[in-house]
């Protein structure tokens, strides 16, 4: 064959391939078998040897397995991948419909439903039609490049060809951010716990656990075996060459939601096939019922249904509240349930001092795993339930969350159950237990407490991204003297590991590289690592963002605790939590160790000024035209700032629809009162 032929079979036999894998993998339509798949996989392979001119990096083809790679690298997301809310009930399905209907003002609202896949979140970003890299969701924001693992996977794309409805060609984006799920089906879950099962390894409790765990493999070829799959849920963005005055450019521009579906599906991905376009509300339900019979024999893992505003111009005005969109919501299918016998109650000190009572059972499977634990919450949970030692129980879990006792059999009490009373002394360290006013929950005082301290030592490394150091390895060099509280982790020496048992030198090595390199960290990721009560991911970014410097916060908390109540979202819990956090000497001593040891603080680059410099807002009642976190982002963007209550230094209240207390304190206390459309001017 001359080099002209071989070119012109070459390109016959990777568009046949990429019709094949279409068909396979997105129509669900699979017309040859595999033998012939793989035949003319094999003839193209042995051209190519002959021609290797002809060979490309992105075809179907070299999805061949790498080198392993020693460690994964952390990527950020250009655009933060967002968790959702959860609704257990139709009930609360109605409730979130009806606060969607009133922010939009309308009845007229189309939604979009689609099976959540109970799997591994991904980002895959393709560049002129080409798969260039692929990443886990991570915490959102930073998340771990798995490209080569990814690639291992048949149902995803290296290559995009847009197929229009006709079987035409069209043209691909330049650039295009899909999210979607990586799945492993029932089916291979049971193959591979079998021959796991046999050679002594790893049994997996559930498909979400094994395609998490098999994506993580550091070894592509681990992961091409575990015969992995994808579906395609979003695009995060997307470029096409000739740009449009729109967040979605170019040609066949995207309204909807179900658009974005009908692209990825055009493109080569493989999507829900349940997916459907509901009128209302009511539908919504009939498309939950309907799924629901359905979903005990379906192919792969799921734990509900996504419900999503189809219209992308309403999901804007609706927005984002912290880290979940207003305009999506999860309905989680009823918890499973199974029944054991509580064989004790143990009491877990956590991070903060909260002591959390816990029951232990014989291993029980429920919702797919198998759990030996469940949560008791507090002393008032253990009474409401009126639990006891050597009762026999109900447990629930649902999807992640973790297992709780939701009902005691007492019919089933034979006379020797014990009662069980709350220890009056920490069981870690054997301080003096207190209760804080207002709160179910008990308390450790003791800042040294070891049990405070080891499991602040997990919560701190995760926050700062220090990936290397998991529990057991804290544990160890806490048992070993090199460390006493997460201060000392930045004074770890190569020399201090290597000579432990089951280290060495590479191990070593890698640990004080990553520790090096996480010694720089946002104020607002340091505020969250203190682990101070009350102070989450978003209030920490809150106050960041609001005074710049860990100096001006704890200068402002020791003389105005006023000034913190002002900023949105932040009440009188957690000012007074900060309040007492940043008094007492043993906290501001860490805190000046962390900085000895190396860790700097960045500073928050304050936003450029604008026509809002210097001004307060306060937002309330419902806005005909915007969401209010949309109308905050443009009060921020314009170097203003807004506030959660009025005080005399507020210069504006902006009052909606139903407008509550917020507008009659402006009105005492003579603050300028704007209509929405004298905002809008404003702006």
């Amino acid at each position: 064959m001359d080099k002209l032929d071989a070119k012109k079979r070459i390109q016959n036999l990777r568009a046949e391939i990429a019709r094949l894998r279409n068909a396979y993998h997105v129509e669900n339509s699979p017309n040859v078998t595999d033998d012939v798949y793989e035949s003319l996989t094999r003839e193209l392979k042995n051209l190519l040897i002959e021609f290797p001119e002809f060979k490309d990096e992105n075809s179907n083809e070299n999805r061949i397995a790498g080198k392993p790679l020693d460690k994964f690298v952390k990527v950020e997301h250009k655009i933060r991948m967002l968790s959702l809310n959860d609704v257990f009930s139709f009930e609360e399905l109605e409730d979130w419909g009806n606060r969607v209907k009133k922010l939009l003002v309308t009845d007229k609202i189309n939604y979009f439903c689609e099976v959540k896949f109970d799997g591994l979140a991904v980002s895959l970003i393709y560049e002129d039609g080409k798969f260039v890299r692929g990443a886990t969701r991570g915490d959102g924001s930073i998340g771990e490049d798995i490209t080569e693992n990814l690639k291992m996977i048949g149902s995803i794309p290296l290559s995009l060809i847009r197929r229009g409805v006709q079987g035409e060609v069209n043209s691909v984006p330049t650039f295009i951010e899909v999210r979607g799920e990586i799945l492993m089906s029932k089916k291979t879950l049971i193959s591979l716990n079998k021959k796991n099962d046999s050679e002594g390894k790893t049994i997996f409790a559930n498909t979400r656990n094994a395609a998490a765990g098999s994506v993580r493999q550091l070894d592509p070829q681990l992961a091409k075996e575990r015969n992995l799959d994808f579906s395609a849920y979003d695009i995060a963005e997307v470029k096409f060459t000739s740009p449009k005055p729109s967040p979605y450019q170019g040609e066949g521009e995207l309204l909807t939601h179900s658009d974005k579906h009908k692209l990825l599906k055009q493109l080569g991905f493989p999507v829900d096939e349940h997916d459907a376009i509901c009128k209302n509300l009511g539908e919504v339900e009939d498309f939950i019922k309907k799924f629901e019979k359905i979903r005990p024999d379906f192919k792969f893992g799921t734990d509900g249904i996504v419900i999503s505003v189809d219209d992308l111009k309403l999901q804007e005005t609706l927005g984002v509240v912290g880290k979940a969109p207003r305009y999506m919501a999860a309905f989680k299918y009823p918890a499973e349930r199974a029944t054991t016998i509580v064989k004790d109650i143990k009491v877990n000190v956590g991070r903060t001092g909260v002591l959390t009572p816990l029951a232990i059972f014989e291993p029980t499977l429920v919702a797919g795993s198998t759990v030996s634990k469940a949560t008791l919450h507090n002393i008032e949970q253990i009474e409401r339930l009126d639990l006891r030692i050597g009762d026999t129980v109900v447990i629930q879990k649902a999807g992640d969350v973790i297992p709780e006792v939701v009902e005691v059999l007492v019919k089933m009490r034979t006379g020797k159950e014990k009662k069980f009373n709350m220890p009056k002394v920490c069981p870690a360290c054997g301080t003096k237990i207190e209760k804080k006013e207002g709160l179910v929950a008990s308390f450790c005082p003791n800042p040294k407490c070891n049990a405070k301290n080891e499991r602040y030592l997990d919560f701190f490394v995760s926050v700062f991204g220090i990936y290397e150091l998991g529990p057991k390895i804290l544990r160890r060099f806490k048992d070993e003297g090199l460390i006493t509280d997460a201060g000392d982790i930045f004074t770890l020496q190569k020399e201090d590991i290597a000579p432990l048992e089951r280290f060495g030198e590479k191990s070593a090595e890698n640990i004080i590289n990553e520790i090096n390199l996480k010694k720089k960290i946002s104020l607002s990721k340091f505020l969250w690592a203190l682990g101070i009560l009350h102070v989450g991911e978003e209030t920490a970014r809150d106050l960041a963002q609001e005074f710049g410097t860990l100096e001006k916060l704890i200068s402002i908390v020791r003389q105005d605790l006023t000034q913190i109540a002002e900023i949105e979202n932040i009440g009188p819990a957690v000012s007074k939590s900060l309040h007492d956090y940043f008094s007492d000497s043993h906290n501001i001593a860490f805190i000046e160790k962390l900085k000895k040891n190396g860790v700097t603080i960045e500073k928050v680059e304050k936003k450029q000024a604008g026509k809002f410099n210097g001004m307060t807002f306060v937002l309330t009642g419902t806005l005909a035209t915007m969401s209010r976190e949309l109308a905050k982002e443009k009060i921020l963007a314009h170097g203003g700032k807004v506030a959660g209550s009025v005080s005399k230094n507020t210069s504006y209240v902006v009052a909606g629809e139903e407008a509550g207390s917020k507008l009659t304190n402006a009105q005492k206390l003579g603050v300028k009162v704007l209509t929405e459309n004298e905002f809008l001017k404003m702006l």
